[in-house]
This record gives structure tokens, C-alpha cells and sequence, in this order.
């Protein structure tokens, strides 16, 4: 009897070892058309960004236009920009980069390497230098969005020509912008360390000293927060009822401390700053000397607010007392001590 012959062993498919390969493959190439896609939206959305902002009256340019950033991000470099609205502020910087990751394109981070200029419409142009400059802009959806902005070991230098400007320099500088519930808006502003040029009301007051600030505060109606420019936009801000409620604000210039404890603010037609604050004042003899000496408010004002503020003063060198912003003045206690702040030009 003889055995059968046994089939000859069958070749293993090869399907098994190339299919990894081939679903690898078919990701890179979605992935890659995915990228591709939002790197034409990108430019297309700038492009549409900067036609609106024209038509509003800003100019808005930069040299060459870099997008990059392949395979996980997306990384957009200007060379030369500006950006100037009409009422006259004004930013440029040689370099302007900014990153995306590609899972949350609607959240921006910015840097300036080599610097950047801003331009006051009355002032002129500053020049800022430092260790870092960067910022972050996102949440599109809201009103206002979420920007912050944040300096180390900057300098600041005014142009030739241009009026000083108050700090040459500061440890850090920051800047945030939240939008809130109930139509509000959170403003915070500080500066750490800042040097006072020595010509002026601040280097008389600090000296060789530090100088810091702080600001935080919340703006009701930032809908209402719009227009074709800065002045636009605070009017219709101000005709919606758009308050800043001040929650806590302060300047220490040396020894010198000027604290705002509570207060609300708007804007009149006037473009003058309205409202009343609750401040404290150590120092404040010396504040106000210096105020009358270098000829920000007169001798003789100076000398009458010198004597309120000494009645007010307490054994720490502080003083309780309420600056008014009212009919285009300000006015410490009873004392009227020169004009509002301006916060546009009509």
C-alpha cells in the first residue's frame, strides 16, 4: 500500500506584512492633504483679514510671507510688518512669527525677535528691545478674544525727534485681555521694575528707584467695544454704557505709591476720562511738589493739594482721599488740579 502524496505547502500571503505599511502610507498622504488645505485657508484668511481691515481704514503690510511648519504645525513669518489705524498708533516689527499647532489652529502665539517699533500719533515712534516679546492670541468666537502679551528685560528708546517716553526700561511687562460672562471684558496691566527716564515727573519723584504698576479691572458692554478706530470704538462703548470697574490699580515710583482701591470710569464726549476713584497716597507732599515744580499742574494748585493731603495723611505717610474726573478736570478731594486725562483726541 502507498501513501498519498502530500500537497505541497502553501505560500503565505503577503497582505498581512505590507498592510501596516500601505495604512501608514494613506495617513501620511490625509495627513499631508489635511495640512496642505489649512495652509491655503490660512493665507486665504489673512488675505480676507487684511481687505477688511483696509476698508476700515487701517494699513496693514509686511515685506515677504512665510507659511511653514509641516507636518504638526503651522508657522506663518513676516518680514517688515506694519500695522497702522487710523487715529494714528502704529506697530512695525523687522520679524513677526507666529505658531499654530495644527489640533488648535484658533490659538495664535506671536513673537517679535528682533524687536519692535510702536508709533503714538503725538509722541512718535519707540523702539522696543528685549530678551523675549511674545504674545498669544486666541478664542475668536468670544468678544474680546483672549490676547496677552508678555516682555522681559525690555528697552524702550524713542525715536530721533519723538517725545520721551516715560520708562527706559523694565524687568517685565505684561498685558491680558479675557473675554467674561455678561458681556464683560477683564483687563490686567503690569510692569515690574521699570527705569524712569530722569527727565521728567517720574524721575523726579522715583530717582534712581524702581518704578511698577499695576491695573486690573473689568469693562462692561465690550460688545458695544467697536468701531472704524480707536476713537470709534470708545464712543460707542461709552453710548452703550460701558463702565471700567476698577478692582485694584497702583503706581510706585521709589518710596512714592499712588493705590486705587475701588472706582468707575467712562469716557465723556469730550474724549476726557469721567468717573471717580478711591485712592490711597503715600508720599503724596512730595508727589505733588514735584508736580508743581516741573510744571505739570501749577505751583499754587500743587501747594493747595498738598494741604489736603497732609490733613488726610496718617502716621504711615498714607493718605485716604477720591480723585474726581468730572467736566474735564481732576480734582483731589476739593481741590481742582488740572484737566482729565485725554483718552482720544476729537
Amino acid at each position: 500500500m502507498s501513501l498519498h502524496d502530500l500537497s505541497p505547502p502553501r505560500k503565505r500571503r503577503r497582505l498581512g506584512l505590507y498592510l501596516p505599511f500601505v495604512l501608514l502610507l494613506a495617513a501620511v498622504a490625509g495627513w499631508t492633504a489635511y495640512w496642505l488645505y489649512a495652509r491655503s485657508e490660512t493665507r486665504v484668511r489673512m488675505d480676507a483679514a487684511v481687505a477688511s481691515l483696509k476698508a476700515a481704514g487701517y494699513e496693514v503690510s509686511w515685506g515677504e510671507r512665510g507659511i511653514g511648519g509641516y507636518p504638526f504645525r503651522m508657522n506663518v513669518t513676516l518680514t517688515d510688518a506694519r500695522v497702522r489705524e487710523p487715529s494714528g498708533w502704529a506697530l512695525t516689527a523687522p520679524k513677526l512669527e507666529a505658531q499654530a499647532y495644527m489640533h488648535a489652529v484658533g490659538q495664535w502665539m506671536l513673537a517679535a525677535p528682533d524687536g519692535a517699533t510702536f508709533v503714538r500719533p503725538i509722541g512718535g515712534p519707540v523702539a522696543v528691545k528685549g530678551e523675549l516679546i511674545r504674545a498669544s492670541l486666541g478664542g475668536f468666537d468670544r468678544h474680546p478674544p483672549r490676547f496677552s502679551f508678555e516682555g522681559v528685560k525690555l528697552t524702550f528708546q524713542p525715536a530721533a525727534g519723538a517725545q520721551p517716553f516715560a520708562l527706559s526700561a523694565a524687568d517685565r511687562v505684561e498685558f491680558h485681555l479675557r473675554p467674561g460672562p455678561d458681556d464683560e471684558g477683564g483687563l490686567f496691566v503690569k510692569v515690574d521694575n521699570g527705569a524712569a527716564r530722569l527727565s521728567g515727573l517720574f524721575g523726579r519723584i522715583a530717582g534712581d528707584r524702581p518704578i511698577s504698576i499695576v491695573w486690573e479691572s473689568t469693562l462692561s458692554k465690550i460688545s458695544a467695544f467697536k468701531g472704524r478706530d480707536w476713537p470709534d470704538a470708545v464712543r460707542n462703548w461709552t453710548d452703550a454704557g460701558g463702565l471700567m470697574n476698577v478692582r485694584r490699580g497702583g503706581v510706585t515710583a521709589g518710596e512714592a505709591v499712588v493705590g486705587a482701591n475701588s472706582g468707575a470710569l467712562s469716557v465723556g464726549s469730550d474724549g476726557r476720562l469721567t468717573g471717580v476713584l478711591d485712592v490711597t497716597l503715600r508720599q503724596a507732599p512730595r508727589v505733588l511738589g514735584a508736580m508743581g515744580e516741573t510744571g505739570v499742574i501749577a505751583p499754587e494748585t500743587a501747594a493747595a493739594a498738598v494741604v489736603v493731603t497732609e490733613a488726610r495723611q496718617g502716621a504711615n505717610e498714607a493718605a485716604r482721599a477720591t480723585i474726581n474726573f468730572q467736566a474735564g478736570q481732576t480734582t483731589l478731594g476739593p481741590v481742582a488740579i488740572g484737566p482729565a486725562p485725554k483718552v482720544y483726541q476729537r
